[in-house]
């Protein structure tokens, strides 16, 4: 989805980036195909070419990008870890689609489940980002909700940054600074040893 939202072509009027699931595999594709010189085989080898160099620019300012060219091999680094069948990237049209295989089929039926299933797997992966920022923004300074919906580039505290908040308090990846008063205006928040913990464990499996 990262690459998706970096590469598309966004000059292509009407040309939505999609996100299509099947019994077998999940396919992502974004307008725009690939910038002259560069091929898909390239691509695995980690050459990178931007279309988009401020909206590159600023996801990797958020993290959320670990430096140019690593996504295409990580991607296929992580199916071959998962024991998934390699994934696919192809030219459709003026499009690029990227396909990522199932391990096992999932049958889709008509009562919904299925749906409520991806929605539910969609959600978990939006609030583990945001989780994880928090944790982030934590191993700086301390910080309120306020500082943190700053750090996160929201104008206001928002219901989920509460929610994750709630979460991580749960999981002991976080503390009050004052726990005696929960409600209290100059409450911040700071990492535990578990949360510390947990960030050094995500920073080896990105050097990995």
């Amino acid at each position: 989805m990262i690459n998706a939202v970096v590469h598309a072509d966004y000059s292509q009027k009407g040309a939505p980036i999609r996100v299509a699931f099947f019994d077998d595999r999940i396919e992502i594709e974004n307008p725009g195909i690939l910038l002259p010189g560069l091929t898909v085989e390239d691509m695995l080898q980690g050459v990178s070419k931007l279309r988009n160099r401020i909206i590159a620019r600023v996801f990797r300012e958020l993290d959320f990008v670990e430096q140019w060219g690593s996504g295409v091999p990580r991607i296929f680094k992580e199916a071959e870890s998962l024991g998934l069948p390699e994934p696919k990237i192809i030219e459709v049209g003026m499009r690029v689609r990227v396909i990522v295989y199932l391990l096992e089929s999932i049958k889709i039926g008509t009562n919904g489940l299925t749906t409520g299933r991806v929605e539910s797997w969609l959600e978990s992966w939006l609030e583990s980002q945001i989780a994880t920022k928090v944790i982030i923004l934590l191993l700086k300074n301390d910080a309120g909700k306020a500082e943190l919906a700053s750090g996160l580039g929201h104008k206001t505290e928002s219901e989920e940054l509460n929610k994750q908040i709630k979460r991580l308090l749960e999981l002991d990846y976080i503390e009050m600074t004052i726990p005696e008063k929960p409600k209290s205006s100059k409450q911040k928040y700071r990492l535990t040893t578990k949360g510390k913990a947990f960030l050094g464990k995500e920073a080896r499996k990105d050097r990995e």
